[in-house]
């Protein structure tokens, strides 16, 4: 690539995001930075945003991204020379049904267990705070004093002008109009303007970000929709402490604006993605005709709670294009396709986000850290069909009008479903069941045939509809012989000379020695956090098939890849094979019934791996299992799976084998101390913290993250198992508190069937791991807690190893 002329960093889009990165990096000192906005700053979706700042989320990390927003905004008046119109009003939630209620309880208690500060308030308290507002039918609200409303338009120039301070150029009326790329490296970007080389480019275009990735050969998940909101008449008698209002319930936003009117928006069914995903590039400070009918959906309600609205009139209404993902959530990081285009776009809250998203994608692009967890965030949860058009509106209508419904524990996707099907797909059907969606797979969570009174509903604080059917299948995994679908898992081979010792080096385990095993190990960052949890199936001398989870594997796939020697790639064969899982006591006698391979112990040990002949088709059978059961996980070429499925369910018969879903897994798993990664285990802990020393080979040589686990001394903190008697409705991030203070939150919770108990995984001090006398709170009401060992069920391996 001739380039006219080079910076360092090169930042796609002057919006609320683009100059919060400019000014996070100027502030850390980078000074070779250039900003390219083809019209003017905070032109697209900026200048048109309603600016409401809110930061209690369901995630402790997507919290302290918000509360990291607030505190940039607090300072940076100041730091900028220049108002940002920043009001910490606080913000008031209602809950009119006792779903709302349950929901914003639960907020309100993850917060607490993170310190964050958020209240409880009653429906008179809530009429206190916004006198306008008419109780009726509200049950409670949540008041959060540091949100407030800001500016959109303010805080944009004064990030803008806070990063020229520091030697940030920002270049508008420039259009990028190509990114080529070389290998895995974006060279630059070509202009309406000239050439400009970079070692980094960062695409933070809004809603133009599918746009700009595709330039550089990057799927990415952001999408477009119409968002609107009125602004009233001025007049209106109210203070300029008057906080923000939210009631989802009724499907409405209220920020005071200027004049004494307010600001009311919403987020109704039916809004339209324009542009087929493929947003004009001359489309800039412009807005659409207002759609009367959609803004009804949520004024008339809001018309309800406020009765003073039937009073006053719309001065105007604003209709504008706003980005949404496909899941909702902001797309941050490094693109997986290239090792130096980073990702930050997606942003439906792009101004309360801007300062947190702006410091975390600073950290991301000099130190290769976001400085924490945002998983939840990442590019890597995407993959190319996400980005489709067709896909990508669809998930995007849907996110957008789900914003303010309630999140139900366990909800699953409606839009976009049936797009990746197992070759047991029909035959799980017509057994019943009821399917969710992992990365576009549609997955069997349970069965109706388990029990057919069973309904797929959820519950906050109650047993869900599907509780009955997934004790019948957990019965089925403990005592008998169930059959599990998991062709979803995303597998990857390696291959050739170097994959052993290559395998080595990245892999916290010992990978060498000879074919015809499974190893379970973890893949370590160089400061010995856990980047991925995994299986490596040793397949021959230099073949390797890698196994992780449905949602993992453009992350997992993209971490090997970047650290594999010239020469050597994984190849994702995720749809080349079909997996079943044959668990439970039986499944030997089963399996044997229809295999002339030895099963006995002797010669097919645990984490053994053989290829056996399953009725008369191929398949890779790996003593192996989420459930922590005698069983086999078999990876059969997917033109021989309905056969194998056909072959096993007519050999179990006679010991009613079972089939199984992904609920059921969830709650063996919990029984047997098996770990998540992303919830219970991720970049942030150790092997040492989460009790995974035994996968860790220190003796082997050197491998990512050695030096760091060999630097570390005792853990500071250890995650162990608390239980309840019985039924406790805990979702994960529950409170546990010691003495009445609190010490740590549940990274993962639920049922354990078998058992008996409620289950939850937390990390606590190491000074108080070994102790008893914890409680749990959940939904405000405190639950016993009993620390037990780390693995409740099969301690020994017997029953996983007979």
């Amino acid at each position: 690539m001739k380039a006219d002329r080079h910076a360092k960093i090169v930042i796609i889009g002057a919006g609320a995001i683009g100059c919060a990165i400019a000014h996070h990096l100027a502030r850390a000192g980078e000074r070779d930075v250039l900003v390219l906005e083809k019209a003017q700053v905070t032109h697209g979706s900026t200048w048109h945003a309603a600016g409401l700042v809110g930061q209690l989320r369901g995630k402790r990390a997507l919290t302290r991204l918000m509360q990291n927003s607030v505190a940039v905004f607090d300072g940076l008046a100041a730091e900028a020379g220049m108002a940002t119109d920043w009001k910490k009003v606080g913000s008031l939630r209602l809950a009119a049904s006792d779903a709302r209620w349950s929901e914003i309880r639960r907020s309100v208690q993850l917060a607490k267990s993170f310190g964050f500060e958020a209240h409880l308030v009653s429906p008179d308290e809530a009429k206190r705070m916004f006198p306008h507002i008419d109780p009726k039918g509200v049950v409670g609200a949540a008041w959060i004093p540091s949100d407030g409303y800001i500016d959109p338009y303010a805080v944009t120039m004064a990030f803008a002008a806070s990063a020229r301070k520091g030697g940030v150029r920002i270049e508008e009326g420039v259009t990028v109009t190509g990114i080529p790329v070389k290998g895995r490296r974006a060279l630059g970007v070509v202009t309406d303007h000239g050439t400009i080389s970079a070692d980094i480019v960062v695409n933070a275009a809004g809603y133009w970000a599918r746009r700009v990735g595709a330039m550089a050969g990057v799927p990415v998940a952001a999408g477009v929709v119409e968002h609107q909101y009125f602004v009233t008449e001025k007049g209106l008698d109210v203070p300029d402490t008057l906080t923000t209002l939210r009631d989802p319930d009724h499907n409405f936003y209220l920020k005071p604006d200027v004049g004494g009117a307010w600001a009311i928006g919403g987020w109704e069914e039916g809004t339209r993605a324009p542009w087929n995903q493929w947003p004009p590039f001359d489309f800039a400070r412009e807005l659409f005709p207002a759609n009367m009918d959609r803004l009804e959906l949520f004024a008339l309600p809001a018309a309800e709670r406020l009765p003073i609205l039937n009073d006053i009139g719309i001065r105007t209404v604003i209709n504008g294009p706003i980005p949404v993902s496909a899941d909702g959530e902001p797309i941050m990081g490094l693109a997986p396709e290239l090792d130096n285009f980073y990702l930050a776009c997606g942003f439906t809250a792009g101004i309360a986000a801007s300062g947190g998203a702006g410091q975390a994608m600073a950290n991301w692009i000099l130190q290769g850290d976001p400085g924490l967890d945002l998983w939840p965030f990442d590019a890597r949860r995407f993959g190319a069909p996400h980005a489709r058009a067709a896909w990508l509106s669809a998930r995007a209508v849907e996110a957008y009008a789900a914003y303010y419904k309630v999140h139900w524990p366990g909800e699953e996707h409606h839009a976009g479903r049936g797009l990746r099907r197992s070759p047991l797909h029909e035959p799980l059907k017509a057994a019943g069941a009821v399917f969710g969606s992992r990365f576009g797979w549609e997955r069997a969570n349970w069965f109706t045939t388990s029990d057919p009174a069973a309904t797929d509903t959820p519950s906050f604080e109650g047993k869900p509809g599907w509780h009955a059917a997934v004790a019948a299948e957990v019965k089925a995994i403990r005592t008998g012989v169930a059959l599990i679908d998991q062709t979803s898992f995303s597998k990857f081979e390696l291959s050739g000379p170097g994959a052993q010792v290559a395998l080595n080096r990245i892999a916290a385990a010992d990978i060498s020695g000879a074919p015809g095993r499974a190893i379970y190990t973890q893949l370590l960052n160089d400061r010995g956090g856990i980047e991925a949890d995994l299986t490596i199936l040793h397949r021959g001398e230099e073949d390797f098939l890698i196994v992780t989870g449905s949602g993992f594997g453009v992350r997992d796939g993209n971490w090997i890849t970047r650290q594999l020697p010239d020469g050597l790639r994984p190849r994702d064969v995720t749809n080349a094979h079909a997996v079943l899982n044959i668990c439970g006591p039986k499944a030997r006698e089963v399996l044997a019934a229809v295999t002339d391979a030895d099963l006995s112990n002797a010669a097919f040990p645990f984490l053994a791996a053989r290829e056996i002949v399953v009725g008369h088709a191929p398949a890779l059978a790996v003593r192996v299992g989420y459930v922590g059961e005698l069983g086999w996980e078999l990876y059969i070429p997917v033109e021989y799976a309905a056969h194998v499925y056909e072959v096993l369910k007519e050999a179990g018969a006679a010991h009613s084998i079972r089939d199984a879903g992904y609920r059921a897994i969830e709650s063996c798993r919990l029984e047997k101390g098996y770990l998540y990664w992303s919830s219970d285990i991720t970049p942030e802990t150790t092997p040492s913290e989460a009790g995974l020393g035994f996968a860790v080979a220190m003796g082997k040589g050197d491998f990512t993250g050695r030096a760091a686990l060999a630097a570390m001394g005792a853990p500071k903190r250890r995650l162990v198992t608390l239980t309840v008697e019985g039924f406790a409705p805990f979702l994960s991030g529950e409170t546990v508190l010691h003495e009445g203070k609190p010490v740590a939150s549940l990274t993962s919770a639920g049922y354990g069937h078998h058992l008996g108990k409620t289950i939850g995984f937390a990390y606590l001090p190491a000074e108080l791991a070994g102790e008893q006398g914890f409680v749990i709170e959940a939904f405000g009401t405190p639950h016993a807690a009993t620390r037990g060992p780390r693995c409740l069920y099969d301690a020994k391996m017997e029953r996983l190893k007979a």
